[in-house]
């Protein structure tokens, strides 16, 4: 008790003397710690080598069992190099319905929405008081052809009496330039006629082109202006209409070339999509200047549009077809693969594995692709199950309607042939009278009868 006594109290006045306990505690979370990190560095050991050592799985893995991929078989087929813009469908006539003349609308001869022809009667205004400037027209040519033929007969009456010296020469001048006079008023006179029968024409609105009638905006009754904004009604041409579209400067030569040369060139029409075809035509021309600030150039393309499907104003898009490869060896766009080696397929073997083939494209059509180099007609490819695949993988091939998972039909593949490998060996082995020990199938047996026990 003196001895401990002395130590604690040794241990107050030093503070530099530490106690056994307290050197001791630290020391042992040390060992817990790296304890641990030795079991956490054993465990992830034994898990590796239990993953490299874990039979295959279906659909992925280093040893992989068959791939379930959709072959495909390299062609021959024409190829077309196309051209993709955005446009705008224009009519080619767009006409806008007003009054050349004021007056009351006494009748509307359409309906919204009809198809009307050039001359087709639109609406008719008040004619009686263009009728009555007609006729007034007419009577004031009356009275001075009537003036003009008294005054000619008087001129002719003193050319005789000049000619005897029975009137002044002043009397003649006179005379002829009366007739004159009236002569000057007559035409005066026919032009007032055929103006008035021009208006009266105008009471009677017409269609000047073949089209289609959009919606009336102004009533029955009301009095109409040639100053009118709206006017009465506008009318579109459908068929045939043209599509304005632009393409990159780049493309205008090859565009040119062909135009020269008197190809036509089709151009198809797709709807905002992409996907659905809306008509087909031929380019007509191109702009006459280039666009300096979007360096692209606007083209015009022709369609007949029988079916209605282009309205003005409507977004499209445009495929141009520029020129046709002519038996050129194909695949589908589907079987292109890009990475390290650059453009590649899968090219499928005979033997079920397939093998990495760089390739050479040219140029594409919708899903359709021109292959320049590294494929020749009859190489199989695989368009589908490409993602997990790698240089000499295994696979098994199934058709494009198919719609099993591929992953389990992998698996069940690898299966089967592992339990028909088993089978075959344990066959061949017992017939051949083979030890079954050294075959394996002894060591299999006991293990199963170790099981059971």
């Amino acid at each position: 008790m003196f001895l401990r006594g002395q130590v604690m109290d040794q241990h107050v006045k030093d503070p530099s003397i530490v106690a056994p306990e307290q050197t001791r505690r630290p020391s042992r979370w040390r060992g817990f710690l790296t304890g641990c990190l030795v079991l956490a560095v054993l465990a992830g050991i034994v898990w590796w080598t239990r993953q490299q050592a874990a039979p295959p799985q279906a659909g992925g893995g280093r040893n992989a069992g068959p791939m379930s991929i959709v072959p495909e078989t390299i062609g021959k087929g024409d190829i077309g190099v196309s051209l993709n813009a955005l446009g705008t469908v224009t009519s080619l006539a767009t006409v806008t319905i007003r009054s050349q003349i004021s007056g009351y609308l006494m009748k509307i001869d359409f309906k919204e929405g009809d198809e009307v022809k050039k001359g087709d009667l639109i609406a008719e205004i008040d004619s009686r008081p263009y009728e009555a400037t007609l006729a007034q027209a007419k009577g004031t040519l009356a009275r001075d052809e009537a003036q003009l033929k008294g005054a000619q007969v008087d001129l002719t009456r003193y050319q005789g009496l000049a000619t005897q010296n029975a009137v002044p020469h002043q009397t003649l001048d006179t005379q002829v330039a009366l007739v004159a006079q009236y002569q000057g008023t007559v035409e005066a006179d026919r032009a007032a006629v055929k103006s008035a029968e021009v208006n009266l024409q105008y009471c009677h609105i017409v269609s000047p082109i073949n089209g289609r009638v959009g919606l009336r905006q102004v009533d029955l009754g009301n009095y109409v202006t040639p100053g009118d904004t709206n006017g009465l009604v506008v009318i579109t041409q459908l068929e045939p209409i043209s599509v304005l579209f632009t393409l990159p400067e780049d493309n205008l030569q090859a565009v040119a070339k062909r135009l020269k040369e008197g190809a036509v060139l089709p151009t198809a029409a797709y709807d905002r999509s992409g996907a659905n075809k809306l008509a087909e035509g031929s380019l007509q021309t191109f702009d006459s200047q280039i666009d300096a600030t979007t360096g692209t150039i606007k083209l015009r393309a022709q369609f007949e549009n029988e079916k209605r499907t282009l309205y003005p104003n409507q977004f499209v898009n445009i495929r141009l077809l520029l020129d046709t490869h002519k038996d050129a060896t194909t695949m589908s766009t589907a079987g292109i693969q890009r990475g390290v080696p650059g453009t590649f397929v899968y090219l499928v073997n005979a033997d079920s594995t397939v093998s990495v083939r760089p390739v050479k494209i040219g140029v594409t059509d919708g899903d359709r692709v021109e292959v320049l180099s590294g494929l020749v007609p009859g190489d199989r490819i695989v368009i589908d199950g490409a993602d997990k695949l790698r240089e000499g993988a295994k696979v098994v091939v199934r058709s494009a309607g198919d719609t099993t998972n591929p992953a389990a039909a992998a698996k069940g593949a690898a299966n089967g042939a592992s339990k028909g490998d088993v089978r075959g060996d344990a066959k061949g082995d017992s017939k051949d009278g083979a030890d079954p020990d050294k075959a394996g199938g002894g060591n299999h047996k006991r293990s199963e009868d170790g099981q059971k026990k």
